[in-house]
């Protein structure tokens, strides 16, 4: 198969830069995957060690690229809630 895939390209050259940049793009959207698994707080990958894990993220600190006037203000209900599960 890999004989076939190289003497395809040995004989349409112009397919070269179009494999050279579909590749960079898969690696960099493998690699930003990568990255925002193992470094980003919104993203979980085990539940059971903490399986409320937004009450430990800081409400002060945004979370997303861009927010524009968010205020955060505690939830009557959901304070009431909280204090009687605890």
């Amino acid at each position: 198969m890999h004989g076939g895939f190289l003497q395809m390209l040995l004989k349409r050259k112009e397919l070269i830069p179009l494999i050279g940049f579909v590749g960079c793009a898969a690696l960099g959207a493998t690699t930003a995957s990568i990255y925002f698994l193992l470094t980003k707080p919104d993203v979980i990958l085990n539940k059971t060690r903490n399986p409320e894990p937004w009450e430990t993220l800081d409400p002060s600190k945004p979370q997303k690229l861009i927010t524009i006037n968010q205020q955060w203000k505690p939830v009557e209900e959901l304070e009431l809630v909280k204090k009687l599960t605890r």
